[in-house]
């Protein structure tokens, strides 16, 4: 395997013969001398090419190849007398592996709005933007199995196809094999379940925590990445119908423990991506949001604030005529509440804990006020929350009736509450949206931007 771009621009001007393979970027012609700009993806900056056309002697080869083109070029690094960059490559041969019509070609030498890009989401990655948010979304995901795995986690890997609906909201695709236009029916006219692949309704899933919980309590500490699916008719720059999530579970834990394991983990990932992300990350603090670099960095090195929900609604109560939605003991914080937590009154990204149980989900801890759970939200500046979790209840009477007081059966969830049967432990954990992160870190205002192939309402292409 040849080496990439990224590797030739760190070598050393040399008389060895190596080969360089990428797509056209630009190309610039003189008289004598063709110069190309080739990338291949493994970094922002492309290699010059710098093509002697006495050498070559094929003007028709250089004619055919524009913007878009593929090609494999053999030549030498040497220094280069330009000031872009410290070296280029001197092209011996050149061969054209893939032609580009300029006259068809979507992506021209002008600058695309990020709309437009998304109508060709199959081609925006070669543009400097996109393909810098892939390689921090690919650093970040590998960050993620590296905190875990240094520290004892174990992947679980969860359903994807599941009849458990973790979060209760009733917001899930379902998954069937009926003939949609000669459904079965029983008797009393109900769809017959048992003519269905798995003789019940079926569903794609919104989290893996509830099969991760099987497992915490069998490993102590797990953790699941992968991708959930949410059937939320919402049109917004932080909603996505398919999504990948990072869900922790740690047996033997509270909240406490939950809430360290949370702010360590996001410094984590921050640093990573500062330490292995720079020209990128300099890329997106010029040109997307403005000091992104320094957001992050004092991220990393300080504390975050606590707050519980009462306290903070008290200080928000203060400011309501600032705000589209006034806020009153019982509601759930909008996204503007969550900014104006972390950018005025902490000034600082805030851990929010002990929310109203009638807004949060059935298995998180009740707290002895009977009023409030052991949940806690991670808000940062500029996106609002990032992360949500819980330490989970583990007393199987409270949960049961939990359960029943959000009108779900407990039998549904008769595995779940063997749990709590056999061997209960106080355990908790949290989900991370990891597009989210992807996004603040990046500072890219649309969500469907910082994944491959976006998924929302009317959007299904590629």
């Amino acid at each position: 395997m040849n080496e990439r771009i990224g590797t030739l621009l760190k070598r050393e001007p040399s008389s060895e013969t190596l080969k360089a393979e990428g797509w056209v970027r630009t190309k610039r012609d003189s008289k004598n001398v063709c110069f190309l700009e080739l990338n291949d993806g493994s970094t922002l900056k492309g290699l010059q090419v710098v093509i002697n056309k006495e050498d070559l002697g094929d003007q028709a080869l250089l004619d055919s190849i524009t913007t878009g083109s593929s090609v494999i070029v053999t030549g030498t690094i040497v220094a280069s007398q330009g000031s872009n960059q410290a070296v280029e490559m001197a092209a011996s041969a050149l061969t054209l592996v893939g032609s580009c019509p300029p006259e068809t070609y979507p992506l021209q030498k002008k600058r695309h709005s990020l709309e437009y890009l998304r109508d060709i989401a199959h081609l925006r990655a070669r543009t400097n933007t996109f393909g810098a948010v892939t390689r921090v979304r690919n650093v970040l995901s590998w960050a993620i199995h590296q905190y875990f795995q240094e520290r004892g986690f174990i992947w679980v890997h969860t359903p994807i196809i599941s009849t458990s609906d973790a979060e209760g909201a009733g917001q899930m695709f379902q998954v069937t094999t009926l003939d949609l236009e000669n459904v079965p029916k029983t008797e009393a006219g109900l769809v017959d379940w048992n003519e269905d692949f798995f003789s019940r309704q079926a569903f794609l899933t919104v989290s893996g925590q509830l099969e991760g919980e099987t497992y915490a309590t069998a490993l102590k500490n797990i953790y699941t990445f992968g991708p959930t699916f949410r059937a939320e008719n919402s049109n917004t720059k932080r909603h996505l119908s398919e999504f990948w999530m990072v869900e922790p579970e740690m047996a033997f834990c509270t909240l406490e423990g939950n809430m360290a394991i949370a702010e360590e983990f996001l410094k984590y990932l921050f640093s990573s991506v500062l330490e292995k992300c720079g020209e990128d990350m300099e890329f997106f603090s010029t040109h997307i949001e403005a000091g992104m670099n320094d957001t992050l960095a004092k991220i990393v090195e300080s504390p975050f604030v606590h707050l519980t929900y009462t306290d903070a609604v008290k200080e928000l109560e203060k400011y309501n005529d600032k705000f589209d939605y006034p806020v009153s003991w019982g509601i759930d914080l909008q996204s503007e509440h969550e900014k104006f937590i972390t950018e005025v009154i902490a000034k600082s990204p805030t851990i929010v804990t002990d929310y109203p149980k009638d807004i949060k989900a059935f298995y998180m801890k009740l707290n002895d006020d009977e009023k409030t759970v052991r949940g806690m939200d991670v808000l940062v500046p500029r996106l609002g929350e990032i992360i949500g979790g819980s330490e989970r209840e583990s007393d199987l009477d409270i949960l049961v009736k939990r359960m029943v007081e959000m009108n779900l059966d407990p039998a549904d969830y008769w595995w779940y509450l063997d749990l709590r049967r056999f061997g209960t432990v106080p355990h908790a954990g949290f989900g991370l949206g990891f597009e989210r992160v992807v996004q603040y870190v990046t500072g890219m205002a649309n969500i469907r931007d910082v994944i491959p192939y976006p998924r929302a309402p009317r959007l299904a292409d590629f």
